[in-house]
């Protein structure tokens, strides 16, 4: 009787073997991406939640000692500054309570402060160019983190993400500027205001103070506009600085104020750019600036507001304008439904 064989060892895998790993590897990787994606994202939203709750604080802070909210924007004129020319926005004036006091010590509230004031602007100094304050920056925005200002002294300012509300284009006493859009005084912060909490007589919890404008304006097939200066948001051409150049207020107003809108449109609403890469004068969606770019966010159906009891509310795309609306305004008397 022939000796017995012994077996072969075998070693390493078949062809089909490592095909077979190599799919389960892919089926994997395509089951986790998502969830590393919603993970991500989730964080986003909530690091974008309490930028609007800190905001909602500085607020409330700066009214505690100066006994009303800041001006949505400024001119450089008494009180909040001198020699006129454009002036701040409300971002520079609560810097002091969103940790970025040396900033606001040393800028210089004078002849163009938030638009061509070198001490204020320049590439040569620290104070704005180049420099990223992380609470007026959502993390899931879309846009780029700076661009190159629109202004003499050609500071690279960062691109935040946050607008004032100013009010409701349905408003009483608005003003229709055709180069601009609808401008509002009913809500919280606009052009050279001064707003108390006994001035909101709907209640603070029923009027948004600040939104998200963190995603490009969309055009009628949902493309993103980038518009002329990088991207069509309230902050404009010329930075997140920009106030105003004049010192009137309410219907006398009927000029740019940056860094704040008036709600006119929905939440991510697209098609307002009128075919055009610089936005839409009629619908109050201009580059440079429009009154009426709506609230806007990367957050999957919808985006963050601050109210004025600085609590923050995420609001879907879906909400009704109206609804919208209502909340914008500070005093119109209107019953706000569920949202």
């Amino acid at each position: 009787m022939p000796p017995l064989l012994r077996e072969r060892t075998r070693k390493g895998f078949t062809l089909i073997e490592l095909l077979v790993v190599i799919a389960i590897i892919a089926v994997l990787i395509g089951l986790l991406v998502p969830a590393v994606q919603k993970v991500r994202e989730a964080a986003n939203r909530m690091s974008c939640t309490n930028n609007l709750k800190q905001l909602g604080i500085a607020l409330h802070s700066y009214h505690d000692t100066r006994g009303a909210f800041p001006p949505g924007g400024a001119s450089d004129n008494a009180p909040y500054g001198s020699g006129g020319g454009w002036g701040s926005s409300w971002k520079v004036f609560i810097l002091p309570f969103i940790e970025q006091d040396a900033i606001y010590k040393a800028w210089q509230f004078t002849s163009n402060s938030g638009y061509t004031n070198a001490s204020n602007m320049s590439t040569g100094t620290p104070l704005i160019h180049n420099k990223t304050i992380k609470t007026l920056r959502c993390p899931s925005s879309s846009m780029p983190d700076f661009y190159l200002s629109s202004n003499n002294a050609g500071a690279l300012q960062m691109l935040t993400s946050y607008t004032g509300i100013g009010g409701s284009s349905t408003d009483t006493g608005v003003v229709n500027n055709g180069s601009y859009g609808i401008i509002s005084a009913g809500g919280a912060l606009f052009a050279n205001s001064s707003i108390r909490f006994s001035d909101i007589i709907d209640g603070t919890s029923n009027c948004m103070i600040v939104g998200e404008q963190s995603k490009h304006l969309t055009s009628s097939t949902n493309q993103p506009v980038p518009g002329s200066y990088t991207a069509i948001t309230s902050q404009g051409p010329h930075g997140w600085t920009m106030g105003v150049s004049n010192s009137s207020v309410g219907t006398a107003f009927n000029e740019r104020h940056f860094n704040c809108t008036t709600i006119r449109f929905m939440i991510n609403q697209t098609g307002v750019d009128g075919g055009s890469a610089s936005g839409s004068a009629a619908n109050g969606t201009s580059h440079n600036t429009g009154m009426n770019i709506p609230l806007s966010s990367s957050h999957s159906g919808g985006c963050n507001v601050v109210l004025g009891d600085a609590s923050v509310r995420f609001i879907s795309d879906s909400t009704p304008l109206l609804t919208l609306q209502y909340l914008a305004s500070r005093a119109d008397g209107n019953v706000l439904p569920n949202y």
